[in-house]
């Protein structure tokens, strides 16, 4: 099931420096980023190996996530914040505000077998949660 870290953060005079490391199995292999993508909706799928890690570098998103059992939204607003989804973590993004800025990190290769677009059923009994930045 997806999992929101707070990444580690320096602060200083100089700026800040926050450190992505140890969040996701294996070497990082993709990195890739999204934005100008205003409010249409991207993804729609999960995978069969690849672990993802999501983080709103600039503006913010929301991000739906179900792994067969349960359904979450999360929104992105902070770039300490770290959306790690798992290969059975069927999910979309969508409401980027205009400056938003996603970044996507992959222990995988972009492999168009990985992609498993079927989304789970929705069944009674499904759990909803609406998680925030609390800034």
């Amino acid at each position: 099931m997806a999992k929101l870290y707070e990444l580690k953060t320096f602060e200083s005079e100089k700026g800040n420096l926050t450190v992505f490391e140890g969040i996701i199995p294996g070497v990082i292999q993709r990195v890739f980023y999204i934005y100008q993508a205003g409010h249409t909706v991207r993804a729609g799928h999960r995978h069969h190996r690849a672990w993802n890690a999501l983080i709103c570098l600039s503006g913010s998103c929301r991000v739906y996530n179900h792994n067969g059992l349960k359904e979450e939204r999360f929104l992105l607003t902070n770039p300490r914040q770290c959306l790690v989804l798992h290969p059975e973590d069927w999910h979309t993004m969508d409401e980027f505000s205009d400056d938003a800025i996603l970044l996507v990190v992959s222990n995988e290769l972009y492999d168009k077998d990985d992609y498993i677009y079927e989304p789970y059923p929705v069944s009674e009994g499904v759990v909803y949660t609406v998680l925030a930045d609390s800034e």
